[in-house]
């Protein structure tokens, strides 16, 4: 039987590419709500950055949406993305979180810096096999034969 990433890890878009535009403006991700899951993995492709750029990341937390709970930084979280980091991959890796909520925010000061979006795969699901999202979509494929696609 055919065991899929698919299957155990749920894969979510938080920032588009276009709200990622080259600028200097923080972008704060879409809330990810961690039931079911103990960990996760936030992915930032990185585009173009300007010779002298100060761009960070890191992950804030919350007990509920952020309607009466605000988002606090994690310790330890910040990431720096150097302006030799053009075309590169960024990531942050959490494994049981304090707070149900989490979201990455993206700093961006002095020069224009591109990112590709913020995405996140949760993994260590309580149960399986994991649902997609709406906004994931794709196929799964097991010992597939050669010819047309």
């Amino acid at each position: 039987m055919a065991h899929y990433f698919t299957e155990d890890n749920k894969i979510s878009i938080l920032t588009t590419v276009a709200e990622g535009a080259a600028a200097q403006t923080t972008i704060t991700s879409d809330a990810l709500n961690m039931a079911g899951f103990d960990s996760a993995c936030f992915i930032v492709p990185v585009g173009p950055v300007t010779a002298g750029a100060v761009t960070t990341m890191k992950l804030q937390q919350s007990d509920d949406d952020g309607s009466s709970d605000a988002y606090s930084d994690v310790l330890g979280t910040s990431i720096t993305i150097a302006d030799s980091d053009d075309n590169k991959l960024k990531y942050l890796d959490v494994y049981r979180p304090g707070k149900q909520y989490l979201k990455i925010v993206i700093a961006r000061a002095t020069q224009d810096a591109t990112v590709g979006g913020i995405f996140a795969v949760q993994y260590n699901a309580s149960s399986l096999p994991v649902t997609q999202g709406t906004d994931v979509a794709g196929e799964r494929h097991a010992s597939a034969a050669e010819g047309t696609a």
